[in-house]
């Protein structure tokens, strides 16, 4: 049986949330992205996201045709995290039911992503018989493994114990990475025949090359002007310290080299006072003299994402943890290195000296050493970017996508118990 309709659940964050929140990054865009794909390729595609405002409508489409995005009442409108909402997730549950019913609408099967919508996933399967997938894109176990003086709480137990259930309740799991996958074998005890490595992908007729005068043209951005770039979310193991205390060490080795260098942060609320991570970095930023170095740029569109990756002579990812990292993907399209930290799906997506570089988390020398390299030598970051560019086209939405209809159209499928 060929899939026709498939349900898409994200529950604590939207695929329409603008990019660069606290709770808005590469998930979002999976979600987006891959449903706008499926929705082109002929499957009808419904996402079941939380309402977080009384002006959302409960169904949009501006995805594009076949696909709505429906925002479904659980826990009032104000901002949950993930632990709050979890209380939550049987309104959730039944607010889904009660959309379906009233549309008299079936699934062929639902994707599910991240613990919380995994949750949802298996109460459904439970009224209605169909199977579902589940992508975790961060895993409980490893974020805790990588916190430094991490210490167990009642939430983060109550997490992993979810995902574990889960793992068993999945009819098939999405891994990112061999990493992931073994990480879900090794941690979760998985059923390795229920795990499938298929990569996210990139919207390759979005971010592709620009000319660097161009791009900097277009941005305002001096031509002369050297810049460096972090995309993501503002929390601490996204490591943007490490990338100051790199240009504190390459100041204190070669302080012409910082002349006409930038590095622009792009992600958070610059005038967000509460935001603590930012706080502390802008402080840190003080404290290494690196004022007139540093812009903290906030969240960008996306429509002018591909424009700062073109302009940039490398983007930099020095997290402790990412189980994909869309954003290196999203850069390596648009022709720019990687530097980024040899965790996860990073040491699975970054070609070490071939489209960027790898180096060990947390040590802002080899950082600093990969940095030089780049602004020294600018042919080998034109090779580069040209390589990273190449090997992007292996990761277009249409690839990824059929990968999974693959997937999903071996899974068993129950009659469903309302109407068709």
């Amino acid at each position: 049986m060929s899939i026709q309709r498939i349900m898409m659940l994200s529950v604590h964050t939207s695929p329409l949330a603008p990019l660069g929140g606290k709770k808005t990054g590469g998930m979002n865009v999976y979600v987006r992205e891959l449903a706008s794909e499926l929705g082109q390729q002929g499957i009808a595609v419904d996402i079941f996201t939380r309402r977080t405002s009384p002006t959302q409508p409960e169904i949009d489409c501006s995805l594009g045709n076949r696909v709505r995005v429906i925002h479904v009442s659980a826990g009032g409108n104000q901002s949950l995290g993930p632990d709050e909402l979890f209380l939550h997730l049987s309104e959730f549950t039944a607010g889904v039911i009660a959309f379906a019913t009233r549309q008299n609408t079936s699934y062929d099967v639902t994707y599910a992503h991240y613990w919380l919508s995994g949750w949802v996933a298996n109460k459904l399967k439970e009224v209605w018989g169909i199977p579902f997938a589940i992508m975790f894109h961060t895993l409980g176990h490893m974020k805790n493994r990588i916190l430094p003086g991490y210490t167990p709480t009642i939430t983060s137990d109550l997490r992993i114990g979810i995902e574990t259930q889960i793992v068993q309740w999945a009819d098939t799991i999405i891994a990112a990475t061999p990493a992931e996958q073994a990480q879900l074998l090794w941690l979760y005890r998985a059923d390795r025949r229920k795990i499938t490595i298929v990569p996210p992908g990139v919207n390759v007729n979005h971010f592709q090359p620009v000319s660097q005068d161009i791009a900097k043209k277009q941005l305002g951005i001096p031509q002369d002007t050297q810049l460096l770039l972090f995309v993501g979310r503002i929390e601490p193991l996204k490591a943007v310290d490490t990338v100051l205390e790199a240009l504190a060490f390459i100041r204190h080795q070669s302080v012409d080299l910082l002349q006409n260098l930038r590095f622009a942060i792009i992600g958070g609320d610059p005038q967000d006072t509460t935001d603590a991570e930012l706080s502390r970095l802008k402080m840190l930023s003080e404290e290494l003299h690196l004022n007139c170095i540093v812009s903290f740029l906030g969240a960008k569109d996306q429509a002018l994402l591909p424009y700062y990756y073109s302009a940039a002579v490398a983007v930099i990812m020095p997290s402790d943890y990412e189980s994909f990292g869309m954003v290196a993907l999203e850069a390596m399209a648009s022709g720019t290195p990687v530097i980024a930290s040899q965790v996860g799906g990073l040491a699975f997506l970054v070609r070490d000296r071939q489209t960027g570089f790898l180096v060990p988390a947390r040590e802002p020398q080899a950082l600093a050493e990969c940095i030089t390299t780049l602004l020294a030598d600018p042919e080998k970051c034109k090779e580069m970017g040209q390589a990273a560019s190449n090997l992007a086209q292996n990761y277009t939405w249409n690839t990824i996508a059929n990968q999974l209809l693959a997937n999903f159209n071996q899974l068993k499928y129950s009659p469903a118990k309302f109407g068709s």
